[in-house]
């Protein structure tokens, strides 16, 4: 029987972060990203901004964790990464004032395909909305693509919702349709579902 469990990151596990990241963004997204942009994304160039991510946060509120199956063996499937809501968080043309000191922002949320519905995601969630609480936050927001069902579906099934803001990334000179989630962040601990990921 296959157990799981989340940790915070360490700076030896930006290699499986990166390598997590490139397989999960190369089966995820390759209907949604150009498939150029994706042949060329560089492992060692990840795993050194993951490195710095891990060591040398912006702030204590600037966390990376990780999900790990623990089976025979043990393996990382799984990251997210959230801080303080910056202007990467915003809607164009959102003031600067909009989100808050008490918002904190989903970077990233992944869990590598092979190891999806045996609970790493909803486990990763779970894990950092404690650290949300414990930091403060009141509410969360993440992007995601419009295009990519799976990422929506797992928000919107553990009381996420569109707030209405949208933005277009210019990738590689195609525009890719984003729409910001939200939640509000529990002031107690709740049980989520298991995680209805691919």
């Amino acid at each position: 029987m296959a157990l799981g469990y989340v940790r915070p990151a360490r700076p030896q596990d930006a290699g499986d972060i990166a390598r997590i990241q490139l397989a999960t963004w190369r089966v995820a997204y390759r209907r949604i990203l150009p498939r150029q942009v994706l042949a060329n994304l560089d492992e060692a160039w990840l795993a050194q901004r993951w490195t710095a991510a891990v060591q040398e946060p912006p702030s204590a509120a600037h966390r990376v964790l990780v999900a790990v199956e623990q089976a025979e063996q043990s393996y990382l499937v799984g990251f997210a990464a959230s801080g303080p809501a910056d202007a990467e968080a915003q809607a164009p043309g959102e003031p600067a004032e909009a989100l808050g000191p008490k918002v904190v922002a989903v970077t990233d949320l992944l869990v590598e395909p092979r190891w999806g519905r045996r609970g790493h995601g909803s486990r990763l969630l779970a894990a950092a909305v404690d650290h949300w609480r414990d930091d403060g936050f009141t509410r969360a927001v993440a992007w995601a693509f419009d295009a990519d069902a799976a990422t929506r579906g797992f928000l919107t099934g553990t009381g996420w919702e569109p707030d209405g803001a949208t933005r277009a990334l210019d990738v590689d000179d195609m525009l890719v349709a984003q729409l910001r989630l939200h939640v509000a962040v529990p002031a107690e601990p709740t049980q989520l579902p298991d995680d209805p990921t691919p």
